[in-house]
């Protein structure tokens, strides 16, 4: 019989790892215009967007790495679940048609990483067993 529930680590840090880097592409768009900049341009210093893509960038990078992931990622789902009712819920109630639907996902794929740790590969764990 085939056990799926011995590759959940690898399952969850996959998960981690592709979210955290999905994550970071968000953040250096709006801070470097980068694969291209945002439609509506590049955020003022020190605005709501502009403090949210360093949220991004710097806790997607951390996501990364799997660093303090439990904080970081429920700091990331907050911040991902206000970014919908603040930007994309007001604009209709569907989420396809509001655009939101990629902010729902990542709210909801952080906060299950809040709950269940970084999986494999993590700096956490790294941590854990140098104790």
């Amino acid at each position: 019989m085939l056990s799926l529930e011995k590759n959940t680590p690898y399952a969850l840090g996959a998960l981690r790892i592709v979210a955290a880097l999905l994550f970071m592409a968000h953040g250096t768009q709006k801070l470097f215009g980068f694969p291209a900049p945002p439609e509506g341009g590049l955020p003022e210093m020190w605005s709501l967007f502009w403090i949210g893509a360093w949220i991004e960038l710097v806790g997607g990078a951390l996501l990364l790495g799997g660093l303090f992931t439990r904080p970081v990622a429920f700091v990331l789902s907050g911040q991902m679940a206000v970014a919908y009712w603040m930007f994309h819920a007001p604009a209709n109630f569907y989420p396809v048609l509001n655009g939101g639907d990629a902010a729902i996902l990542f709210s909801f794929v952080f906060l299950l990483l809040v709950f269940s740790g970084p999986g494999a590969w993590s700096l956490d764990a790294l941590r854990r067993s140098s104790r």
